[in-house]
């Protein structure tokens, strides 16, 4: 087994951001984002490079926090 480091959902990290394009995966038994510790991607909402697992808490306003549940089932019958 591979070593992960499990984050607290607190620290919101560029992993986990809808407008970040750095590489990652999502960790289907624990429900996470990983990337490799080393991992940089730009932000393309502040338009900037940065590391994948830095807390950036200054930009929560602006960024796109991915939730990892699953959508809910679009009901049909509500169409």
């Amino acid at each position: 087994m591979s070593q992960k480091l499990i984050i607290p959902a607190e620290v919101k990290v560029c992993a986990t951001c809808s407008y970040w394009d750095g590489t990652r995966s999502i960790d289907t038994e624990l429900r996470v984002v990983v990337v490799s510790d080393t991992c940089e991607g730009e932000c393309l909402v502040g338009g900037k490079s940065c590391q994948g697992l830095s807390n950036e808490p200054q930009w929560n306003s602006t960024c796109l926090w991915e939730h990892l549940a699953p959508d809910e089932p679009v009901n049909k019958n509500n169409l």
